[in-house]
């Protein structure tokens, strides 16, 4: 179980068959090994040691896939790093991952210089990009420049392969740690729920720091597919693509779904190529999945529900799932059934399973669940308990094994497949001058699925307006974690130990819904 193994079995079977799409340019799997080899190489002159951290700040590119398979090919753990942070998260964690060669691309060039100043860990930033190499980097060519290609390590199994940052309850990002193991075993499971199409053409359309495209990487390198990127999510420019590069699989968020059906020029792109859609990351509403359907009738949709922790996929609704007597028992509204090599379960407050119908916590274990959270031994503790990883997501599992996601345990916002900590905001808003206390929770939304919407209580005297606090919150946080909208009240509701009744502040926009989430 190491993740290079099917880039050998690529170059050995099919080394002139296309591996990644930029633009014009065209990588083979011959190439693409070859530059694996030299950018191990290269690390390993700079002192990379096995498991020792290499980042990356840059929008998706073809170079990723030679980026996450030249560190493996060292033995470096991967580090990819959030394009859509506020610098001060992007530092942190930097320094809190140990991270001391980046690489950065056209797009985050003129950070190289602030990044170097500021980060106690980083000493070398390399640029990849068209345009000039900031101050302070070198380039791709010049550090690929004599770099010799070295032999694969081969370094697989339990071995750390990638540390994912996601959001976190203290204000801070926790550090997910995925082996090689999690992410082969999930990525073979997902392959094995249904028949692999004759070659597989992917686009990449959500970040490749997230797991969702990450897996997607790993699974296009297994069967030798190939692989399209796109720097960020563009109606046109991703229909275009999937037009003129006859993208046949593809993962989607919802909202990524429902602002390609709205675009008025949705129309004019053949799009029929579309024989796989996974949506996930958030609900999907059962309008937008039946408006989707119609779009794209010879398409096979099918929804993923995972996260981070668990590399990703923990329950899969297949294609058959989707089919006119599933909407009718209304199976098509599950997250499906546990996943190949997963176990799923419901259980209490206290740990035990409870009955089917009855809603708990949905709790996993199998060889896809994490390492735990880097340097964070209490929050790996409190999430992995008893050889089960406790999601924070509640749901109950009918007779048939099917699951049902039906609220949010942990206090957490996914607006736009993007994972929200409250208190990451609420930690940011308490800081204002004007703020005596606030609250943060997810409130039904159209376009993001659930929008950050703070809830405020101001000092005696004092007075700001709602784009004042947005601007604040935006200094500090990524863009998706800024509030959509401010709430001016007299005091929060609280319980008798003085707690924040977020059910209450909660239920004025939920009232009307089956289920808490969105």
């Amino acid at each position: 179980m190491y993740l290079t193994q099917g880039l050998h079995r690529a170059v050995q079977q099919f080394p002139d068959r296309i591996a990644t799409v930029q633009d014009d340019r065209r990588t083979s799997y011959r190439e693409l090994a070859d530059l694996c080899a030299r950018l191990a190489g290269g690390l390993q002159r700079v002192g990379i040691a096995a498991g020792e951290r290499v980042g990356i700040l840059a929008l998706n590119s073809d170079f990723h896939s030679g980026y996450f398979l030249g560190c493996w090919w060292a033995g470096a753990v991967c580090v990819p790093v959030n394009t859509r942070w506020s610098l001060a998260e992007i530092v942190y964690a930097l320094d809190e991952s140990d991270t001391t060669l980046l690489f950065i691309d056209d797009e985050f060039s003129s950070m190289a210089t602030w990044l170097l100043r500021e980060s106690t860990s980083l000493n070398t930033v390399v640029h990849v990009g068209q345009g000039a190499t900031p101050s302070g980097a070198v380039s791709l060519a010049q550090w690929l420049d004599g770099a010799m290609p070295v032999d694969d390590c081969r370094r697989g199994g339990d071995a750390l392969a990638c540390i994912l940052y996601t959001g976190g309850t203290t204000g801070f990002p926790k550090g997910v740690m995925l082996s090689h193991r999690n992410l082969w075993s999930s990525a073979i499971a997902r392959m094995a729920e249904g028949m692999p199409l004759p070659h597989h053409v992917s686009l990449y359309v959500a970040p490749l720091f997230h797991t969702a495209s990450l897996g997607k990487l790993i699974t296009q390198v297994i069967v030798a597919g190939t692989s399209v990127a796109v720097p960020a999510f563009r109606v046109e420019e991703v229909m275009a693509l999937i037009s003129r590069e006859r993208i046949n699989d593809i993962v989607l968020v919802p909202s990524m779904i429902q602002m390609m059906l709205d675009h008025p020029q949705f129309p004019d792109y053949d799009l029929s190529c579309l024989a796989r859609i996974t949506y996930g990351a958030s609900p999907i509403s059962l309008a937008l999945l039946e408006r989707a359907m119609q779009a794209f009738p010879e398409a096979q949709f099918s929804h993923a529900y995972g996260m981070t922790e668990t590399a990703p996929v923990i329950s899969i609704n297949p294609w058959f799932n989707h089919l006119p007597e599933a909407w009718d028992s209304g199976i098509v509204r599950s997250a499906g059934r546990a996943g190949l090599c997963v176990e799923v379960r419901i259980v209490d407050e206290n740990g035990h399973e409870v009955p089917r119908g009855v809603s708990g916590e949905v709790t996993v274990r199998g060889p896809n669940v994490m390492l735990g959270y880097w340097n964070n031994p209490q929050a790996t503790a409190d999430a992995l308990r008893d050889g089960w990883m406790h999601t924070g997501d509640g749901g109950y599992m009918d007779e048939q094994g099917y699951l049902y996601i039906v609220d949010r345990i942990k206090d957490m916002i996914i607006s736009g497949g993007e994972n929200v900590y409250s208190a990451e905001v609420e930690n940011v808003l308490a800081r204002h001058d004007a703020v005596a206390s606030c609250a943060v929770i997810g409130i039904p939304s159209e376009r993001w699925g659930e929008a950050v919407h703070a809830v405020v209580v101001l000092r005696p005297g004092a007075a700001v307006t709602e784009q004042a606090l947005c601007d604040f919150c935006r200094a500090a946080l990524a863009g998706y974690k800024v509030p959509k909208s401010v709430a001016f009240v007299s005091e929060l509701p609280l319980s008798g130990p003085g707690k924040v009744l977020k059910h209450v502040l909660r239920e004025p926009y939920w009232s009307d819904r089956t289920r808490q989430v969105s």
